[in-house]
């Protein structure tokens, strides 16, 4: 087990939005958090990066890193790509991207390398503003300043939102092509079908609380997870 979050509770000013949540991701996995839109999905990650007022414990490696600050974090080995292609409009994708080595020491020039060709098409744009870009690219910059410090750890939040249907598919094959390299990947995705299909296990929260677990394809066919969660009947 490389990550795990204890009894978890988090709160938007005097609101709370997490309540006593357990979870566990084990080394190498891809595990989805599915549910309904407001049941505290990406206050998950949020909280794992420390971005947000929270109690409880987060053990990452054995090391109880609850209270370190998102700089710490991402040094210790756990990076985030929040909702919404967070991307310095105004920078090129190569000074986007750099950006996500700014803890590193040394020459980044073997993970540029590394990242690039992961995207190859964002070599042919890094020069361009990334104001300029396409969602898609923009969401493929945003995911290669996350790996730019080779983490244990991937937060994705709602990947592929807004996407058109070929670039969604662009994306989760990027995401399971990462996983193949050793990341675990913790998602937060709107397509609860294909985040499934492609998770090792999955978590559904509902009204902030843990209501399911178990592997992806196991949800996949329960017919409480189609009813509820995936338009079946």
């Amino acid at each position: 087990m490389i990550l795990s979050i204890d009894k978890l509770n988090a709160w938007y000013g005097k609101l709370q939005v997490l309540h006593d949540i357990d979870m566990h991701f084990n080394t190498g996995e891809i595990v989805s958090i599915i549910g309904p839109n407001g049941a505290g999905k990406s206050t998950v990650l949020k909280s794992i990066f420390n971005l947000i007022k929270k109690k409880g414990r987060i053990i990452y490696k054995n090391k109880n890193i609850t209270k370190y600050t998102p700089q710490q974090i991402a040094k210790a080995g756990i990076t985030y790509v929040p909702q919404g292609r967070s991307v310095f409009t105004d920078l090129t994708v190569h000074e986007n991207i750099e950006i996500g080595a700014f803890i590193k020491p040394g020459n980044p020039w073997k993970d540029f390398k590394r990242v690039y060709t992961m995207f190859p098409n964002l070599k042919d744009l890094k020069n361009t503003r990334a104001g300029l870009l396409s969602g898609g690219e923009q969401q493929m910059t945003a995911i290669a300043r996350a790996l730019m410090l080779k983490p244990r750890v991937l937060l994705l939040d709602e990947p592929t939102l807004g996407l058109s249907p070929k670039v969604r598919t662009l994306i989760f094959d990027k995401i399971i092509e990462i996983n193949k390299t050793g990341v675990t990947i913790i998602m937060v995705e709107q397509n609860a079908k294909r985040s499934l299909e492609i998770s090792n296990r999955a978590y559904v929260l509902e009204i902030c609380r843990n209501k399911y677990s178990g592997r992806g394809k196991q949800l996949l066919e329960d017919q409480r997870i189609k009813k509820l969660y995936l338009g079946g009947k």
